[in-house]
């Protein structure tokens, strides 16, 4: 397998993934502020141009971050980052859903439409008008999950480490450089970021 790897919070997260489950493969860095994403070699790995994308030992190309995390889940079971059984499987799931549609897609698409608009004009259609409305809904969503964690909830999935906790963290750690900090008075929230912030997978 080869991972094509480079800058931004999706491939960090696929490596926080790997690096919590002690998988260690070949990486290749593709250039994203050159384009080198959007030229033929890689849309021949991945047609939407994004990163990242694994490369399996067959030769196919897997992409979208966790389907990428799924198969080496499957690869490799233990340690169990999105579960064991098909309820804790369930559970990561869901909870993974949750956060991908409600607090990271918005928070992405309102930099990639706001500040990050120029650059990405040219790569995908951006609505400026959208940017703000979609900071709020992720910080609406950001509340909400407080509330859901004032239960004493050490992870997403109670006191299981997830995929879904991995993937939160990786958006919020990007939100924290592009103009979307957190919000700390969702202290919960806040409280479980700087836990997550102190693994050492997090530096992957």
């Amino acid at each position: 397998m080869k991972l094509y790897d480079s800058i931004g919070p999706n491939p960090h997260i696929v490596r926080m993934f790997m690096a919590e489950k002690g998988i260690d493969i070949p990486k290749q860095t593709v250039d994203l502020r050159k384009g080198e994403n959007r030229e033929a070699e890689h849309l021949k790995r991945n047609p939407h141009g994004q990163m990242p994308t694994l490369e399996l030992d067959d030769g196919s190309y897997l992409s979208e971050i966790t389907a990428i995390c799924e198969y080496l889940e499957e690869k490799k079971p233990s340690p169990p980052l999105i579960g064991a059984t098909p309820e804790e499987r369930a559970e990561c799931r869901m909870w993974t859903r949750r956060v991908d549609l409600n607090i990271c897609e918005p928070l992405a698409n309102g930099y990639r439409y706001g500040e990050a608009a120029k650059f990405f004009e040219k790569r995908i259609p951006v609505a400026p008008e959208a940017s703000p409305g979609l900071k709020m809904v992720a910080q609406n969503r950001l509340k909400w999950l407080n509330d859901q964690m004032a239960d004493g909830r050490e992870y997403l999935c109670g006191k299981r480490f997830t995929l879904a906790d991995i993937l939160l963290y990786g958006w919020l750690a990007f939100g924290n450089q592009v103009g979307q900090p957190l919000d700390r008075s969702n202290a919960h929230v806040a409280a479980w970021f700087d836990r997550m912030a102190q693994r050492p997978s997090a530096k992957a």
